[in-house]
């Protein structure tokens, strides 16, 4: 995982690009588009380009997956869900084209796994 989760650079994306990702605000998606989310803002920048992308991490799913697997739903570990998908989009490509995305269970899990945030208990 990252030391700096505020800024840091990732990639390359499909086209061989390194971007640039700055962390700018983590938030309840209910105060700012009435969603249970956790909602996670990231600007993404190749140096010409440069975009806004939101990640959105549903409220109950955090609450049931964290139970499961025995961690506590916390800030931190949003934001390093949040940074593990976002490195994930970039370097495939998939969903770069979206400045909100609402990420799965299975996303969740695997970003979860991916930065150590499972139990070993589970």
């Amino acid at each position: 995982m990252l030391s700096n989760l505020r800024e840091f650079e990732a990639g390359p994306d499909p086209f061989g690009r390194t971007w640039q990702v700055k962390f700018v605000w983590l938030q309840t998606g209910i105060s700012i588009r009435h969603a249970d989310t956790v909602d996670i803002k990231f600007v993404v920048s190749d140096g010409a380009y440069s975009d806004e992308k939101v990640i959105a991490l549903p409220h109950p799913l955090m609450v049931s997956l964290t139970e499961q697997a025995g961690v506590s739903l916390s800030d931190p570990l949003c934001l390093k869900v949040a940074v593990d998908h976002l490195k994930r989009m970039i370097e495939s490509g998939e969903d770069m084209e979206k400045p909100l995305v609402t990420l799965t269970a299975a996303d969740i899990e695997r970003s979860m796994a991916a930065t150590n945030s499972v139990s070993a208990a589970r």
